[in-house]
């Protein structure tokens, strides 16, 4: 399994679009080849996790072929994860396609941002290559050799927003983006379903900031606190890799704090472009 972080920041990327704070003026003029945009990952291909304004430069970027995508796991309805204008561009005289559907799940409100972004300019030639399935938390299903199950995310209460666990060939990654803490029942299920990651993708929005109970995102010690919970249901064991992602200019993302915060905590900061094989 092949994944490819092509986005790793939070909504406003790094540096963030309008701002002129000190950070972002540090990062601009410091460290103008280290900017993050908006997160997406993209396994095998042929799964991509989410889909941000930025896919298509992704694309250009990485040589992901998004033509050749099968399927979109989407978390939430949010811009920054689910930027569904770009679906009408999907065949017509806009593509040749070489898959020829891309089946889009998410929650309802998911399901109900596709339809508002394209009513008005959908190709009913473009349609018949789309379509959106809808799926809650707790679910197993089967997307071709990959084995998905989800569970539900702490990220606010207008939408059901969605974590997602991807197998294939007796290997696992989990992602778990926009989030606060995990509840236990979604950990039980996990375990219980036998999901066993090798890689598990953390927000830490925040980063060495002080915890805050509530929260939609997380810091560095949530994702300390879900990696030894996750370990006693069985589903990371001492060989899986943590990947810190998700990052926010308020955090002050530098590579130096970066660095010591990898250091720190035996975790890995995933940056744009990186790739891991498991």
């Amino acid at each position: 399994m092949k994944i490819l972080y092509c986005g790793t920041a939070a909504a406003e990327g790094v540096p963030a679009m309008f701002c002129s704070c000190p950070v972002c003026n540090n990062l601009r003029t410091n460290y103008p080849r280290l900017a993050r945009t908006r997160s997406q990952v993209v396994i095998d291909g042929v799964i991509s996790v989410d889909f941000p304004p930025e896919a298509f430069s992704h694309s250009l970027s990485y040589g992901v072929d998004l033509s050749a995508l099968r399927y979109a796991l989407i978390t939430h309805s949010h811009m920054d994860h689910f930027y569904a204008h770009d679906f009408i561009l999907r065949g017509y005289k806009y593509a040749t396609l070489a898959a020829d559907v891309l089946e889009i799940y998410g929650n309802a409100e998911v399901a109900a941002v596709f339809s508002e972004c394209t009513a008005r300019e959908m190709k009913g030639e473009v349609a018949t290559h789309v379509r959106v399935k809808v799926v809650s938390a707790y679910s197993e299903f089967a997307l071709g050799e990959y084995r998905i199950l989800t569970i539900p995310a702490m990220h606010g209460t207008k939408e059901e927003a969605l974590l997602y666990y991807i197998e294939r060939g007796g290997k696992g990654y989990l992602h778990l983006y926009d989030t606060g803490n995990i509840s236990d029942e979604a950990i039980a299920f996990l375990g219980a379903r036998g999901a066993r990651a090798d890689v598990v993708s953390f927000d830490c929005t925040f980063l060495d900031a002080p915890e805050v109970k509530g929260t939609r995102h997380m810091c560095i010690t949530t994702v300390k606190d879900i990696e030894r919970r996750l370990s006693a249901a069985g589903v990371v064991n001492s060989g899986t890799r943590s990947v810190i992602t998700h990052f926010s200019h308020n955090s002050d993302p530098t590579p130096e704090r970066i660095m010591a915060i990898e250091r720190g905590y035996s975790v890995t900061a995933a940056y744009d472009g990186m790739e891991i094989k498991i």
